[in-house]
């Protein structure tokens, strides 16, 4: 089994744990308050992800053959979000990032507790995601 499977089964063991989804709203939202941010400097617009409802910037970098990710959000929710993306895929390589199959966003039944605009503003985070590490892979 992939890290990432097992990265997404760790994910989808923790929320089960939670009741309802004002839980896991809370979680999702401590998760977005450990993730670093960027330097103020670091926020341009190359670095926006597209079809986000709130400003998300996602930052990329490959050392020793594996993806890292730093990302920042003026929202909670969306930081939140890409925390929980960025657990997922940051240390692992950009070919196993391409193949990999997301499953962990259906399992805890986020998709379907998100609105129209922030369900796009996911798919638009996986997009960029996706897209670095097919930008990195054809190096």
């Amino acid at each position: 089994m992939s890290s990432i499977q097992q990265k997404q089964e760790e994910i989808v063991q923790e929320f089960s744990i939670f009741e309802d989804w004002m839980e896991k709203y809370e979680h999702i939202i401590e998760l977005g308050k450990d993730l670093s941010g960027l330097d103020a400097s670091e926020k341009s617009d190359d670095k926006l992800i597209e079809g986000c409802q709130s400003r998300v910037w996602l930052k990329t970098e490959v050392n020793d053959g594996k993806m890292h990710f730093y990302a920042d959000s003026e929202a909670i929710i969306a930081k939140g979000i890409i925390g929980l993306l960025i657990r997922v895929f940051d240390n692992e390589s950009p070919e196993d990032i391409v193949r990999a199959e997301l499953n962990f966003i259906d399992e805890i039944g986020l998709r379907e507790h998100l609105s129209i605009t922030r369900s796009n503003g996911l798919l638009g985070m996986i997009k960029k995601i996706k897209t670095s590490a097919l930008l990195a892979y054809n190096k």
